[in-house]
């Protein structure tokens, strides 16, 4: 039972967070790893493309002086790192001050920002300055993905369902228009869910001695203010 109940909450997340970054699963229990072009209902604005998103919110390696299309090689501030302005590389606090900078010119609120990014680009975010990470020490120590209650005005999660195209953020070389992974920062407002456990029943394994469970969980979303939302497509340097 515990191990359905986490998945039916594995396939909301991987879903939603796919949704918001304009992505779709292309198969149930994975990672989004298409590009969305289904319209849920209606746009909330109708300058949104056909994933709901405003192209405006989207940070792609020509943010930084690459090309379009691609995605934006990351790195740490390190000497001789290779990832600077200038040639589609950035590093993890430029990508993240980006993403607040074009909220701030959506005038979208201050209080309730959050940012989700994957391992890799926390993995990045450590190396880069470890001191930004001090929920690992003390206290409570992680709740629920948060590992920094505030950065440039967000509060930071980790999770491993966000998109991943190709071979993912962990793919090297720089900037990538084929593998690479998605993060998303957003204002509360900017999205809504709702779902519910409908249906749940038990019957006999006819293979064990063993009781099977099994639940129908439904679930909706919609975004409401796609300029609410922003994006960043990255991968290794």
């Amino acid at each position: 039972s515990d191990r359905a109940a986490y998945r039916l909450a594995d396939q909301f997340d991987q879903d939603v967070l796919g949704y918001l970054t304009g992505f779709k699963q292309s198969a149930l229990h994975s990672v989004a790893d298409t590009a969305n072009t289904t319209v849920n209902g209606s746009k909330a604005v109708s300058t949104a493309g056909s994933d709901e998103l405003l192209s405006s919110m989207k940070l792609e390696a020509d943010d930084f002086g690459g090309s379009s299309g691609s995605s934006i090689g990351i790195q740490p501030r390190l000497p001789g790192a290779s990832a600077v302005p200038g040639s589609g590389n950035a590093n993890p606090t430029m990508i993240i001050a980006r993403m607040a900078r074009k909220l701030d010119q959506q005038n979208v609120d201050t209080q309730g920002r959050w940012l989700v990014v994957d391992p890799v680009f926390i993995e990045v975010l450590k190396d880069e300055d470890s001191k930004l990470l001090n929920s690992d020490f003390g206290g409570a120590g992680l709740q629920n993905g948060l590992v920094i209650n505030n950065l440039h005005g967000f509060q930071v999660y980790v999770s491993n369902n966000l998109p991943s195209v190709g071979t993912g953020s962990s793919t090297t070389g720089g900037t990538n228009a084929s593998n690479f992974g998605v993060i998303v920062a957003g204002h509360s407002s900017s999205v809504a869910t709702a779902e519910q456990i409908n249906k749940t029943e038990t019957y006999r394994d006819p293979d064990s001695f063993a009781d099977i469970v099994r639940g129908m969980h439904l679930y909706g979303r919609k975004i409401l203010r796609p300029e609410a939302l922003v994006n960043a497509k990255f991968n290794l340097v």
